[in-house]
């Protein structure tokens, strides 16, 4: 074994401290830091950037720029209601973005009561058109919060139903609606949809190829745990993927989750489409995207 001097050791050392403050802990000094332009082309994941949570002090219009220079190929955003479409189209055409995913139907009025159908149909309806704008697939539904004197498996067959009554026109207009279980301990108590195994449920008795599930790694986390086993049992029902770490809902590097490894699993699946970076930056965004781009090697 070569003799290591004790300044050597001690240089080395702090190295590998440097480097765990700055990338997160467990990541190993062996790993590649490519060039900022290319901190977005990552070898084996295609990620979108949300620019709802990165550039927060921005306007919204300047963030595409921002997700165009690290070198991301695409983003996603929430709600479209109050957007420019055709603004956020052209913005992104120029820079070479994808537009991967918006948010259709959000958390209230839930389509968890049928009271609610008939406008979750209208606004589903309105959502095609949309995505025919922005040249989109994707789009997100929430099942709804919890429905005072409704069991959760009634509220689950409401949501079987609507989604069942608007899956002919996802399929007319190729948009597949993505529902997204929510995690009930940190970010959304009182949700009436949370873990992988009643979405799979859902989604199966709709039966339909343009309804799938938006399988949030970070909300499965704190629901579930077990990321790779819950993908393996339901990855024919996977539409999307997002992630952020936890606790913090931060980018990979700065929690408790072994990202390398579940980005690797979704490879081996054979899961080809994007992963959402639904999270917030921990410091900054160019920290963050160094550390997506070490979790994306293995």
């Amino acid at each position: 074994m070569k003799n290591v001097s004790r300044r050597n050791f001690i240089g080395t050392g702090a190295a590998a401290v440097t480097l765990n403050v700055l990338f997160g802990k467990g990541y190993a000094m062996c790993k590649k830091q490519p060039p900022v332009g290319s901190l977005g082309k990552t070898p084996n994941t295609k990620f979108a950037v949300n620019v709802e949570m990165w550039w927060t002090d921005l306007p919204f219009s300047e963030r595409f720029q921002k997700a165009a220079e690290l070198g991301f190929p695409a983003i996603e955003f929430w709600d479209y209601g109050n957007k420019d479409l055709d603004a956020v189209k052209s913005a992104c055409d120029d820079l070479g973005l994808e537009i991967t995913q918006f948010t259709a139907w959000g958390f209230t009025p839930g389509m968890n009561d049928p009271v609610n159908h008939d406008l979750f149909e209208e606004k589903i309806r309105e959502s095609c058109e949309a995505a025919k704008k922005l040249g989109c697939k994707l789009a997100t539904v929430v099942g709804g919060d919890d429905q005072p004197g409704m069991t959760q498996e009634q509220m689950h067959a409401n949501i079987i139903t609507a989604l069942k009554r608007v899956a002919p026109v996802a399929e007319q207009n190729d948009l597949t609606l993505i529902l997204e279980p929510m995690n009930i301990r940190v970010d959304h108590k009182g949700h009436c949809l949370y873990g992988s195994a009643p979405a799979v449920r859902i989604c199966r008795e709709v039966n339909s190829s343009h309804v799938k599930i938006n399988w949030d790694l970070y909300h499965m986390h704190i629901s579930e745990g077990d990321l790779c086993g819950h993908l393996r049992e339901g990855f024919d029902q996977v539409g999307y993927i997002q992630l952020a770490d936890h606790p913090g809902r931060h980018e990979p590097g700065t929690g408790e989750i072994n990202y390398s490894r579940v980005l690797k699993e979704l490879k081996e699946l054979g899961y080809t489409g994007y992963v959402g970076l639904e999270c917030s930056p921990a410091e900054d965004e160019m920290t963050a995207a160094r550390r997506i781009a070490l979790a994306d090697q293995w």
